[in-house]
């Protein structure tokens, strides 16, 4: 399902440093696939976009992990 943080996403709206290739790859897969896989979309729904850091991709879990936890 379509993530509905796209318009204000940073990584989508490729804002961050990204391969064209790995980066449609990553958009395919969680911004316009499984959004709850994405570690930016964890991050905002668990503790809120101010916490979600600019340079935390999709697929960063553990680092995502990391923050929640420490912000909690």
């Amino acid at each position: 399902m379509k993530c509905e943080k796209l318009q204000t996403c940073p990584f989508y709206n490729d804002k961050m440093d990204i391969e064209s290739g790995l980066g449609k790859m990553y958009k395919n897969r969680y911004c316009l696939g499984n959004k709850e896989k994405c570690a930016r979309y964890i991050v905002s729904e668990e503790l809120g976009a101010k916490f979600v850091p600019v340079n935390l991709y999709p697929n960063m879990h553990e680092k995502a992990e990391e923050i929640i936890a420490q912000n909690k």
